[in-house]
């Protein structure tokens, strides 16, 4: 990314939410901010890294990253962390602990909940850690919140010396919004100050620092009753009155206009005595919250009546067409007429790149019978679907090793002849695959693990790692050797193998070789994602209409660039019918990887000669 030039004091800047924090970090004066990359937070850290005066870093994993910046708060600097809602899982052991230590310098750690799935295998609220651990809880609910209880956050965290959660969802991370941003105030790192009693987290030191966190409960409770975040808006129609956070929020005053809402920016802990007193003024009250009922069962559990999931669905995103009828139920009044339907589209479901390295790794996988294959996170776990149907599972990161693991210590008297594969990508493989192939190791699984390291965090659009040799910034840093690394958690070298996942043929013996010995194996594919600058693009292919049987080998790749152009039925000499499909290749978006060369029996498709005229194809 480009530098990004610091803007006047009090400009006014076009920001998506993700980037509004990333400028309150600057301006907050943090030195050291860390992550990994995950949808809808990667933004963040990616502007963070375009300011200067600070230090920024793509962690391994998320709680490697969490770690970084407890280490730099510790050290009395002010510092930043963020993920999205499934990295606070992986977290979560080192943030447990952080909430009975506290930090001296302000640290942040913001959590994108993808709310509505849009790119996750969950929809998990984070404010359930705030509660989990006593911690303050702001949302914003659009860019310019964003930024100031970004702010607000870190005077909030040295205040009390805690560490504070700003949670978002992808709402507020995506949508770009004016925001009144500021200039960098320096903030000077204190230094560490040794005191094992605090940092030195054993029992005997813990149970001196629980009591310490009850009292900061009390002091967060004040701070939340008088947060000019938590504040209400006056309305016309009393009949309902809403509380909310976040960008549900906007839904409601979209929704309602001349209905009183109540609208908490620190959430976390709730301004029970603010909140009684609003309830008080209408005649019900509901509330609006994405995804889990906290707010509601906390009103309840204090003595204050109220609705909500009992008319609002309990996932999702909370828009006008789903408030306005539930709360039209509720009154007892006739739905709105008016609402928008949901536009009925082209299903698009997700599919690879043209060119994906993958694509070859999953055609051959979908030749081969008798497997079970563990899939993970990643662009990889696509190979899922149409027309590949390769993977069996996918849970977390890094779960398909033991899962893996599990399948085949768990396999039952009628599956015993099934082979175990596992699929991994480079990134997920460091972020938490290596312990898992570790125990395949140790306790020594019948498993062949397929790591197919295409240079990059893919799935979240390219992302450096320490397998390309090169950190946030682009500059030259360490790579890892991944054969050489999977011999040091025991994998025998004449088990590890290093393939071209373009060259098909070679691709489907080592993988059939592979999952016949009845030890552990490694096949690491060793070429990069197509949209990144170590892919090397070559003249496209084109199809030979007069060649071409329409035997559609080529369609089963799965490439995206090629389409089917019309369809017929034929009849086999042996009574069968089939259906023949006779396809084109989009040649603009080809980029000449050759996939669909080596399936096609006919030799129909053909390298375009130099300075032959590119087409971009119209699906019939």
């Amino acid at each position: 990314m480009a530098a990004v030039m610091p803007a006047p004091a009090q400009s006014r800047l076009l920001l998506s939410g993700n980037e509004a924090v990333a400028r309150a970090v600057w301006e907050s004066g943090v030195r050291v901010a860390a992550a990994y990359p995950g949808t809808p937070s990667t933004e963040m850290l990616e502007a963070l890294s375009t300011y200067p005066d600070l230090y920024a870093e793509w962690s391994v994993n998320e709680k490697v990253s969490l770690e970084v910046a407890i280490g730099a708060a510790y050290a009395g600097s002010r510092a930043f962390c963020c993920m999205k809602h499934v990295g606070l899982n992986v977290a979560s052991d080192a943030l447990m602990t952080l909430t009975l230590t506290g930090v001296v310098g302000g640290l942040v750690i913001a959590v994108a909940d993808d709310v509505g799935l849009s790119s996750s295998q969950n929809e998990q609220d984070s404010r359930y850690w705030g509660r989990f651990g006593h911690l303050p809880i702001f949302e914003p609910a659009d860019s310019q919140e964003a930024y100031d209880m970004t702010k607000a956050a870190y005077a909030l965290s040295e205040r009390h010396q805690v560490p504070v959660l700003l949670r978002l969802t992808t709402r507020v991370c995506h949508v770009k919004a004016l925001a009144v941003v500021g200039e960098r105030v320096a903030h000077a790192a204190t230094g560490f100050k040794k005191d094992p009693a605090r940092w030195v987290m054993t029992p005997a030191g813990a149970s001196k620092r629980i009591p310490l966190m009850f009292e900061r409960d009390k002091a967060l409770r004040a701070e939340s009753e008088a947060s000019p975040f938590n504040f209400a808006e006056a309305g016309t129609d009393l009949r309902v009155g809403f509380v909310t956070s976040g960008p549900a929020a906007m839904h409601v005053r979209e929704a309602f206009p001349n209905a009183p809402m109540l609208k908490l920016g620190l959430s976390c802990p709730l301004p029970l005595e603010k909140l009684r007193a609003f309830a008080a003024g209408v005649e019900r009250l509901v509330v609006v919250e994405e995804t889990e009922p906290l707010i509601e069962t906390e009103l309840k559990a204090s003595g204050i009546a109220c609705h909500g999931k009992d008319i609002l669905p309990t996932m999702g995103e909370l828009a006008p067409p789903v408030l306005l009828p539930a709360v039209a139920g509720l009154l007892g009044e006739p739905v709105p007429e008016n609402l928008v339907p949901a536009a009925k589209v082209f299903p698009r479901p997700p599919t690879m790149c043209v060119a994906c390295p993958h694509l070859g790794v999953y055609y051959t996988l979908a030749q081969i019978k008798n497997l079970f294959i563990a899939g993970d996170i990643g662009c990889y776990t696509l190979g899922a679907g149409h027309p590949w149907n390769a993977l069996d599972t996918t849970i977390s990161m890094g779960a398909s090793m033991g899962i893996a693991m599990g399948l085949d210590k768990g396999r039952s008297d009628a599956d015993k002849d099934k082979r175990v594969l596992a699929v991994i990508g480079d990134s997920t493989f460091m972020h938490m695959g290596m312990q898992g192939l570790l125990d395949i190791v140790y306790n020594r699984g019948n498993v062949t693990v397929l790591i197919l390291d295409n240079r990059a965090v893919g799935m979240t659009g390219g992302q450096n790692n320490p397998g390309n040799g090169r950190d946030i910034h682009g500059g030259e840093a360490p790579r890892v050797h991944f054969a050489k690394l999977v011999e040091s958690l025991g994998v025998k070298p004449d088990r590890i193998h290093v393939v071209d996942p373009y060259k098909l043929p070679v691709l489907f013996k080592t993988i059939r070789d592979e999952i016949k010995i009845p030890e552990v194996s490694v096949i690491i594919t060793d070429q990069p994602c197509v949209l990144v600058d170590d892919y090397k693009k070559q003249r496209p292919y084109k199809v030979e209409d007069a060649k071409c049987t329409g035997c559609g080998n080529c369609v089963d790749v799965g490439c995206p660039a090629i389409h089917v152009m019309r369809r017929e039925k034929a009849v086999k000499p042996s009574g069968k019918e089939v259906e023949l499909q006779f396809v084109n290749i989009e040649t603009a978006a080809c980029t000449g990887c050759g996939l669909c060369v080596q399936p096609c029996a006919p030799e129909a498709i053909v390298r375009m000669a130099a300075g032959e005229q590119v087409s971009i194809l119209k699906r019939h």
